[in-house]
């Protein structure tokens, strides 16, 4: 049914809009964090189980030979890496001020 919808479209084209969206998120959490110096709001959690859930990904498409998969994944670990290192610094030096 969804091939219908999609029909003279390559799925290619549309794995490669969905991981563009999927990082974009994470490029602008890192600039608001950047910008702000605070990513106070942002679970540490759900990045975590986000990360493990990229990492899985990752070599579910390192099985099959994606490389869609394979590079949408690996960018999404390092800039969720990249998100939680800056809310770990963030979150201390807030800590800090406050005492």
């Amino acid at each position: 049914m969804i091939i219908l919808v999609f029909e003279g479209i390559s799925l290619t084209i549309i794995g490669i809009v969905a991981g563009i969206l999927i990082l974009s998120g994470w490029v602008h959490q890192i600039i608001k964090g950047y910008t702000t110096k605070s990513l106070k709001d942002v679970s540490k959690y759900l990045m975590i189980l986000i990360g493990i859930g990229a990492l899985l990904w990752l070599i579910y498409g390192l099985e099959v030979s994606d490389i869609y998969i394979i590079g949408t994944n690996a960018v999404a670990i390092v800039l969720m890496l990249i998100v939680f290192v800056m809310k770990q610094k963030y979150d201390k030096k807030q800590k800090i001020q406050n005492q």
